[in-house]
C-alpha cells in the first residue's frame, strides 16, 4: 500500500495515540503516506450523562467502524479498554501495541493519596469499576460524576469541584501533563485493578489479509498474551465496558508465569467477587475463561445484572 488513512477521535489523547501509530508504521514503511482523519463518537458528543446510561458497548468505536465500512479510512486506533470483546462480522483487531502504564492514577491539588483524603472528601469519576474500588478503600468518600477529556477533567479538579479525581495513568503520561497538578500518584494494581486492556492500543480494520499482514509489525507479544486473558474473562462473563469489572493480567519478571487479578461487584462495593491467581504462561488461552467460570459459579452474572440495572436507572 502506498497510502494509509487512520480514523481517530478528536481528543488530544486520541490524536497522540494515532500519531504514535503513524510514527511506528513509518519506521517500518518510510515511503508510505499516512494521514489522520478525525471523527466524533457518541461518547464525545454526550458529556452530561454517565457512559453507562448512554448505551455501553461501542460508545467510542462505532463511528470509526462506520468510517472503515465507508472506505473513508483504512484503520482505526482505539484504547483497547474501550473496545468491545466481540466484534461484528467483517471487523478484526489486527494489532495490539506494547503496553504503557496500566495503572489508574490519583490526582489532587491538596492530597497526595486516597489514604490522605479527609473524611467525606469528594472524588470525581464516572467509571463504575473505579467507584466500586474507591468504596472498597474508603467507604466514607463521596463520589461525583466526571466526564470530558483529560484536560477538561483536570481543569474541573483545579477549579475546586473535587478534592481528587481518578484517571488512567497512561493518558496523563502520554500528554506529559503530570505537573499540571500538585499530586499525580499511580495506584498499585493490588489496590485498584484496572479495566481490561487498559494502556494498550488496539488497531481495528476490516478483515483484509493485506492490511492485517501490514499491521503485524505493531504487534507486541506480551500485550497480546495479557489482553487475551483479560478480554476472555470479560467475554465469558458477558460484561461490557461500562460495568464494574476489573481484569488485569501481568506477565511476571521470570517470563514463565502470569498473575491474573479480577474483580466484579456492585458500584457501592456492598457485594463483590475477587480472585488472584498465578498460572504458567503457556496456559494463557485458558486462564481468563477458567476464572470467569469460577466467578459465574459464585453468582457473578447475577451480580453484574443488578449492577447494570443500578447504572442504567
Amino acid at each position: 500500500m502506498k497510502k494509509l488513512v487512520i480514523a481517530t477521535r478528536q481528543s488530544k489523547l486520541a490524536l497522540w495515540q494515532s500519531e504514535y501509530i503513524k510514527a511506528e508504521l513509518n519506521k517500518h514503511y518510510p515511503d508510505m503516506q499516512i494521514e489522520l482523519k478525525t471523527f466524533s463518537t457518541k461518547a464525545d458528543k454526550i458529556l452530561d450523562v454517565p457512559l453507562a446510561k448512554i448505551g455501553g458497548k461501542g460508545l467510542f468505536t462505532k463511528e470509526l467502524e462506520i468510517a472503515l465500512l465507508n472506505k473513508e479510512a483504512d484503520i482505526a486506533v482505539h484504547s483497547l479498554k474501550d473496545v468491545p470483546v466481540v466484534f461484528e462480522d467483517g471487523f478484526v483487531l489486527a494489532a495490539l501495541t506494547k503496553r504503557f502504564d496500566p495503572r489508574d492514577a490519583f490526582l489532587s491539588e491538596k492530597y497526595e493519596s486516597i489514604e490522605a483524603l479527609p473524611n467525606g472528601a469528594v472524588i470525581g469519576t464516572t467509571s463504575l469499576r473505579r467507584r466500586m474500588e474507591i468504596k472498597m478503600l474508603r467507604p466514607d468518600i463521596e463520589l461525583k460524576d466526571l466526564r470530558g477529556n483529560i484536560n477538561t477533567r483536570i481543569a474541573k479538579l483545579k477549579a475546586g469541584e473535587y478534592d481528587a479525581i481518578i484517571l488512567a495513568a497512561t493518558g496523563v503520561q502520554k500528554l506529559q501533563i503530570e505537573d499540571e497538578v500538585n499530586y499525580f500518584t499511580p495506584i498499585s494494581t493490588d489496590l485498584m485493578i484496572p479495566s481490561m486492556g487498559q494502556a494498550t492500543l488496539g488497531i481495528e480494520t476490516l478483515d483484509n489479509k493485506e492490511l492485517v499482514d501490514l499491521l503485524s509489525v505493531l504487534n507486541d507479544e506480551n500485550a497480546y498474551i495479557e489482553s487475551t486473558v483479560e478480554r476472555d474473562f470479560v467475554r465469558v462473563l458477558e460484561g461490557g465496558c461500562q460495568v464494574p469489572i476489573g481484569s488485569k493480567a501481568t506477565i511476571l519478571e521470570d517470563g514463565k508465569n502470569i498473575k491474573f487479578q479480577a474483580i466484579v461487584g456492585m458500584p457501592d462495593a456492598s457485594e463483590r467477587i475477587e480472585e488472584e491467581v498465578i498460572e504458567p504462561i503457556e496456559n494463557y488461552k485458558e486462564i481468563g475463561k477458567k476464572i470467569a467460570q469460577s466467578f459465574i459459579e459464585k453468582g457473578a452474572k447475577e451480580l453484574l445484572k443488578r449492577a447494570e440495572e443500578i447504572a442504567f436507572k
